[in-house]
Protein backbone atom coordinates (compact mmCIF):
# COMPACT_ATOMS: atom_id res chain seq x y z
CA UNK A 1 0.00 0.00 0.00
CA UNK A 2 1.29 3.39 -1.03
CA UNK A 3 0.22 6.53 1.33
CA UNK A 4 1.61 10.18 1.80
CA UNK A 5 1.76 12.13 4.67
CA UNK A 6 1.00 15.47 4.80
CA UNK A 7 0.17 18.29 6.54
CA UNK A 8 -3.39 20.10 5.16
CA UNK A 9 -3.41 23.45 3.91
CA UNK A 10 -5.95 25.98 4.09
CA UNK A 11 -8.84 26.55 2.63
CA UNK A 12 -8.89 29.31 -0.03
CA UNK A 13 -11.76 31.14 1.46
CA UNK A 14 -10.10 31.62 4.92
CA UNK A 15 -7.26 33.41 5.95
CA UNK A 16 -7.05 31.18 9.18
CA UNK A 17 -5.12 27.94 10.05
CA UNK A 18 -7.34 26.18 11.44
CA UNK A 19 -7.47 22.65 10.69
CA UNK A 20 -3.96 22.58 9.45
CA UNK A 21 -1.73 21.91 12.54
CA UNK A 22 -1.89 18.18 12.58
CA UNK A 23 -0.69 15.97 9.78
CA UNK A 24 -2.80 13.47 7.67
CA UNK A 25 -1.94 9.97 6.38
CA UNK A 26 -3.77 9.18 3.17
CA UNK A 27 -3.72 6.19 1.26
CA UNK A 28 -3.16 6.97 -2.83
CA UNK A 29 -5.99 5.31 -5.14
CA UNK A 30 -5.11 1.61 -6.55
CA UNK A 31 -7.58 1.76 -9.28
CA UNK A 32 -9.34 4.11 -11.51
CA UNK A 33 -12.58 5.56 -10.80
CA UNK A 34 -15.21 4.07 -13.45
CA UNK A 35 -18.39 6.21 -14.34
CA UNK A 36 -22.22 4.68 -13.98
CA UNK A 37 -23.66 4.51 -17.72
CA UNK A 38 -27.05 5.31 -15.81
CA UNK A 39 -26.52 7.92 -13.23
CA UNK A 40 -22.84 9.23 -14.05
CA UNK A 41 -22.05 8.99 -10.65
CA UNK A 42 -18.20 7.96 -10.24
CA UNK A 43 -17.46 4.59 -8.04
CA UNK A 44 -14.44 2.64 -7.35
CA UNK A 45 -13.67 -0.52 -5.63
CA UNK A 46 -10.81 0.43 -3.90
CA UNK A 47 -12.00 1.19 -0.21
CA UNK A 48 -8.59 2.56 1.13
CA UNK A 49 -8.90 5.79 -0.68
CA UNK A 50 -11.77 6.48 1.62
CA UNK A 51 -9.55 6.78 4.61
CA UNK A 52 -7.52 9.70 6.19
CA UNK A 53 -5.92 9.25 9.23
CA UNK A 54 -4.65 12.31 11.41
CA UNK A 55 -2.23 12.56 13.56
CA UNK A 56 -0.69 15.47 15.99
CA UNK A 57 2.70 15.03 14.90
CA UNK A 58 4.57 13.88 11.84
CA UNK A 59 6.60 11.59 14.22
CA UNK A 60 3.28 10.23 15.00
CA UNK A 61 2.00 9.34 11.20
CA UNK A 62 5.64 8.46 10.31
CA UNK A 63 5.79 5.15 13.33
CA UNK A 64 1.97 4.53 12.09
CA UNK A 65 2.96 3.86 8.83
CA UNK A 66 5.97 1.65 9.78
CA UNK A 67 4.37 -0.38 12.14
CA UNK A 68 1.59 -1.38 9.71
CA UNK A 69 3.91 -1.52 6.53
CA UNK A 70 2.79 1.08 4.58
CA UNK A 71 5.07 2.59 2.30
CA UNK A 72 4.20 6.76 3.12
CA UNK A 73 6.10 9.37 1.13
CA UNK A 74 5.97 12.53 3.88
CA UNK A 75 5.41 15.74 2.15
CA UNK A 76 6.61 19.19 4.28
CA UNK A 77 4.58 22.01 3.68
CA UNK A 78 6.01 25.43 2.67
CA UNK A 79 6.39 27.94 5.39
CA UNK A 80 3.72 30.89 5.21
CA UNK A 81 4.53 34.65 5.19
CA UNK A 82 2.37 36.31 8.23
CA UNK A 83 0.59 38.78 6.91
CA UNK A 84 0.25 41.13 9.94
CA UNK A 85 -0.89 44.70 9.21
CA UNK A 86 0.67 47.20 11.56
CA UNK A 87 -3.47 48.67 13.15
CA UNK A 88 -5.33 45.25 12.24
CA UNK A 89 -8.46 45.03 10.95
CA UNK A 90 -9.96 48.06 12.63
CA UNK A 91 -7.16 50.02 9.97
CA UNK A 92 -10.06 49.68 7.43
CA UNK A 93 -12.57 51.74 9.76
CA UNK A 94 -9.95 54.56 10.65
CA UNK A 95 -10.78 57.99 10.95
CA UNK A 96 -7.52 59.07 10.07
CA UNK A 97 -7.45 57.59 6.87
CA UNK A 98 -4.91 59.40 4.48
CA UNK A 99 -6.14 58.21 1.12
CA UNK A 100 -9.80 57.96 -0.42
CA UNK A 101 -12.33 55.31 0.37
CA UNK A 102 -12.80 53.43 -2.17
CA UNK A 103 -14.72 50.09 -2.42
Amino acid sequence: MRARIFQPARTAMSSGTAKTRHWVLEFAPESARDIDPLMGWTSSSDTQSQVRLRFETKDEAIDYAKEHGIDALVSEPKARKPNLRQRGYGENFATDRRGAWTH
